[in-house]
């Protein structure tokens, strides 16, 4: 079992590398669109980067268009903010909503630090999910861009929950399994299912 789940995750990344890839060149035009729309939005840079948590407890920069003023308190989970609205900038309201703002970490899984599927990356300073994700060894794959727990609640997840859910991915974790995280997630998009600002859940947590 250890065996096939080592060729899965090989085969796994191979994937990513490839998807990533294609992904950089087919989205080009509409990360160069966004890009313009929050240069004119706000002052501030284009993208946003913060320090997470990678494979086996590594630390990686992740990729973001920025959704937020630059004034607002740094390394801090939005559902910690006193009114996490205020400091959201106009575009960065349809960005959040449509997971837009996420789009740049087709660069993180090009590079190696995340996969297309996986648990979401903490911050580095969310003691209480990482210690939760070593009770399942949920820290020793790398995170994703989407994963089981985001399609089963997002914000509205407790940290335990949603920790059991990314140990539960990785007891089930295949070709197959990643295929129907992937479509729950095109689902979940379009309906915006699970997101609330200001929530305790992963997405939430996840923004700048």
């Amino acid at each position: 079992m250890k065996n096939r789940k080592k060729v899965y995750y090989m085969i796994k990344r191979i994937g990513d590398i490839l998807l990533s890839f294609i992904g950089c060149i087919v989205l080009l035009p509409i990360l160069l669109i966004i890009a313009i729309i929050i240069k004119i939005d706000s002052s501030g840079p284009i993208l946003f980067k913060q320090k997470r948590v990678g494979i086996n407890k590594t630390y990686f920069q992740i990729l973001k268009f920025r959704t937020m003023y630059i004034d607002t308190p740094k390394d801090m989970p939005t559902h910690l903010l006193s009114d996490p609205k205020q400091y959201i900038t106009k575009v960065g309201k349809f960005l959040r909503k449509t997971s837009l703002d996420e789009l740049p970490q087709i660069f993180n899984i090009l590079r190696g630090n995340m996969s297309i599927i996986g648990p979401r990356p903490a911050l580095w300073n969310q003691y209480d999910l990482i210690e939760e994700r070593d009770k399942y060894g949920a820290n020793d794959i790398r995170p994703g861009l989407t994963g089981w727990a985001q399609i089963n609640g997002r914000d509205e997840l407790d940290i335990s929950v949603k920790a059991k859910l990314d140990g539960e991915y990785l007891e089930k974790i295949s070709l197959a399994f990643d295929i129907r995280c992937f479509i729950g997630t095109i689902f979940s998009v379009l309906k915006s299912d699970g997101v609330t600002e200001g929530g305790t859940g992963e997405i939430n947590e996840d923004k700048e």
